[in-house]
């Protein structure tokens, strides 16, 4: 027999389940075209764990950072570096990565879009 309790759970569990994957969408699209201005596989940021390689290999990072973001704490501030040396390739500076680290959605579809041309890697991986 389902109860009322029940039901809520499910309710709301599958309330959850599409907040998560709006979010995760409203993340994934403008990153898929940052990734095509950048000569990269637009349908990789999708992916998820290929999104993050993905997107350290256009800031100029070594593929296997991708572990180091499964580390709680790491992988935040692996992140903020990895932001910021993709703001660097288009030509931005630490304002823009403060952008990047508070409302990702936003300002990566202002790279998508914006006149920002993709420049090298700024990462130590990209000089070499």
């Amino acid at each position: 027999m389902i109860s009322l309790a029940d039901t809520t759970s499910t309710g709301t569990s599958f309330y959850a389940f599409g907040l998560i994957a709006l979010g995760y969408i409203l993340y994934c699209f403008p990153l898929a075209l940052v990734f095509k201005k950048a000569g990269q596989t637009p349908w990789t940021a999708f992916i998820p764990i290929l999104n993050i390689y993905v997107l350290c290999k256009t800031a100029g990072r070594p593929g296997w950072w991708v572990v180091l973001y499964l580390i709680p704490i790491v992988g935040f501030i692996v992140s903020i570096v990895v932001y910021f040396d993709l703001a660097r390739a288009f030509g931005h500076g630490a304002g823009f990565t403060v952008g990047l680290v508070l409302l990702p959605w936003v300002f990566l579809f202002i790279l998508a879009m914006g006149k920002d041309r993709y420049r090298l890697p700024a990462g130590r991986a990209g000089s070499a």
